[in-house]
C-alpha cells in the first residue's frame, strides 16, 4: 500500500505587485494588482509504506509548500493528493490521527509551561488513551533521554533538547507517517547523530514512513536510500542516492604515502596504460585520480606490488558537491563525459574514506 500518492500536484499563489514611487503607492491603496506565482508545478511521485525518502531542493524550490499540502495545511490548486488513504485538506480530523509533523523552525510545544504539560495537552488533542499515552511516553522518553527535561519550561531548553521533545510530541499518538521539515537545523553534530539514529530505529522497528526535507545532505546520506530533488517547483530527480552518486561522481582520488621518496615519473610508470592522473603532494606522498568507471583495485594492485606503502586514503566525491553541480546545470541528467577531466586539476573538496571502505 502507498503511504503517499501524488499526481500532477500544483500550487499557485496570488502575489501583490507593488508599483513604484509615491503615485504607485497611492494607487496600491485603492486598487491592488496581483500576479499568479506557481510554487509547485505539476509534480508526481509515490512513496510506499515504510520508506525513508529525502526531499531536497534550494530555498524557494517548493519543498515546504509540498509538505504543507501533504499535511493538509494548504489546499492544492490542482492535482491528486492521497496520504495514508485520506485527502489531507478534506478529511482533516481523521487524517491528522495518522501523521506526525516536526517543523525545525516552529514549535508545537507551549513555551511557558513544562514539557510534560505540553505532552498531556497533546494527548487530549489526539485523543490517545491514558494507557497508550503512558506506554508510548515512557518508551520515547527513555529512548531520547528526556527524563531530566520533563518539568522544565520549553523556553529554558536548548535547541537540541527542544528538538528531541518535538519528536516525542509528534510521535505520542503513534503515527504511521512522519513529516520532518529541517529537523536538525542549527543542531550540533552530537545531537544530529542522536536524532538520526533514533529515526533509523523508528523506521526499522515500527515501519514508520518518513519524508524528510533538509539542507543538510549528511541527514540524507545517513537516513535515505531514495531522494527526490526539486528545482523551481519541478522534480528533476527521483531515485536512489547511490545511482545519483554513480551518475554524477567524478571518480575517486587515492592518496599514497610511500616509505621512500618518489618521483612523478616513477608513479606514472606504475600505472602506464591506465586512464589515471598523478600529482605529487610532497617527496613521499602522491595522489592519483581514478575515473568512476575504473575499479580502484586495478591501481592499488599495481602500486602496492611495486612500492613500499606506509598509508593509503581514498577520497570520494561528496554528495554536497554533486547536488551543487546538478543545480548549477539545471538538470539531473548524466553530466558531460568526465574522461576529459584527465587534463584538469582534480577536485579538492572531498571527504576522505579509509582504504577498503565501501561507498556510504
Amino acid at each position: 500500500m502507498l503511504a503517499i500518492d501524488v499526481h500532477q500536484l500544483r500550487k499557485e499563489f496570488k502575489v501583490q505587485k507593488n508599483r513604484e514611487g509615491l503615485k504607485g503607492a497611492l494607487q496600491d491603496l485603492f486598487k491592488r494588482e496581483h500576479t499568479e506565482v506557481a510554487a509547485v508545478k505539476d509534480i508526481s511521485f509515490q512513496i510506499p509504506q515504510g520508506e525513508i525518502c529525502g526531499y531536497i531542493g534550494e530555498n524557494g524550490a517548493g519543498k515546504s509548500t509540498t509538505i504543507k499540502m501533504l499535511t493538509g495545511i494548504l489546499v492544492p490548486t490542482s492535482g491528486k493528493l492521497v496520504v495514508n488513504g485520506f485527502i489531507p485538506y478534506k478529511e482533516r480530523e481523521k487524517f491528522v490521527q495518522g501523521i506526525g509533523v516536526v517543523f525545525g523552525q516552529r514549535s508545537q510545544l507551549w513555551w511557558d509551561i513544562g514539557v510534560i504539560e505540553s505532552f498531556r495537552l497533546l494527548r487530549k488533542v489526539y485523543r490517545v488513551s491514558e494507557s497508550d499515552y503512558r506506554r508510548r511516553l515512557d518508551e520515547l522518553v527513555e529512548t531520547l533521554q528526556l527524563q531530566d527535561l520533563l518539568n522544565r519550561p520549553v523556553r529554558k531548553l536548548s535547541l537540541g533538547q527542544r528538538m528531541r521533545c518535538e519528536l516525542v510530541a509528534a510521535l505520542l499518538h503513534n503515527p504511521s507517517i512522519l513529516f520532518l521539515d529541517e529537523p536538525t537545523i542549527g543542531l550540533d553534530i552530537v545531537v544530529k547523530t542522536e536524532i538520526r539514529e533514533f529515526l533509523k530505529r523508528l523506521n526499522r522497528e515500527q515501519g514508520t514512513t518518513i519524508l524528510l526535507t533538509t539542507h543538510d545532505l549528511q541527514d540524507i546520506e545517513a537516513l535515505c536510500s531514495r531522494v527526490i530533488m526539486l528545482d523551481d517547483g519541478r522534480i528533476i530527480y527521483d531515485g536512489g542516492l547511490d545511482e545519483l552518486k554513480s551518475r554524477w561522481g567524478k571518480g575517486r582520488e587515492v592518496q599514497f604515502q610511500f616509505t621512500d621518496p618518489i618521483s612523478l615519473d616513477a608513479v606514472s610508470a606504475m600505472t602506464s596504460g591506465l586512464n589515471v592522473r598523478w600529482k605529487l603532494e610532497n617527496d613521499v606522498t602522491a595522489k592519483v585520480w581514478i575515473p568512476r568507471e575504473m575499479n580502484v583495485s586495478e591501481v592499488l594492485s599495481r602500486v602496492v606490488g611495486l612500492q613500499d606503502i606506509s598509508d593509503i586514503k581514498i577520497f570520494e566525491t561528496n554528495t554536497d558537491e554533486i547536488v551543487r553541480e546538478i543545480y548549477q546545470s539545471g538538470s539531473a541528467e548524466a553530466p558531460r563525459d568526465l574522461s576529459a577531466l584527465s587534463d584538469e586539476e582534480p577536485v579538492e573538496q572531498k571527504e576522505p574514506v579509509k582504504a577498503g571502505a565501501g561507498e556510504s
